[in-house]
């Protein structure tokens, strides 16, 4: 491992392999070669819903919006989001997204990824 690592996330290909249609995604943890931090890209065109939500066994993230706006999904509870929010996640929290009329990006951060990842799907529908 390196000492530093410069990568540009908009320059990296779509890692979410066009799972939904409008949703892109660049997991730059590979791309920074790091052990404890991953930080991604994620990119919602307008007015998309993510048809699917996930929780960790282990890992806290944050969300950073940086453009755009939309709704966060926090277990039951919907949060609206704009430009320059933060949002702490603790493992557990099953979390979604939703863009608003422009669209919504934002830069996820997460510590350290167990050995196959952590990550675990729900099927719980999006509260209404």
């Amino acid at each position: 491992m390196s000492d530093y690592s410069i990568v540009n996330l908009r320059e990296v290909d779509d890692d979410t392999k066009g799972r939904v249609d409008g949703m892109r995604g660049a997991f730059g943890r590979k791309y920074l070669d790091s052990r404890d931090l991953g930080v991604s890209l994620w990119c919602y065109d307008a007015n998309l819903r993510v048809p699917f939500a996930h929780s960790h066994r282990e890992q806290e993230e944050a969300y950073v919006v940086v453009a755009g706006s939309g709704r966060i999904r926090l277990n039951d509870e919907v949060r609206e989001l704009k430009p320059w929010d933060v949002v702490r996640v603790a493992p557990d929290v099953v979390r979604g997204f939703e863009a608003g009329p422009d669209g919504l990006e934002l830069i996820a951060v997460g510590g350290p990824k167990p050995e196959g990842g952590d990550g675990v799907p729900s099927d719980s529908p999006w509260p209404e």
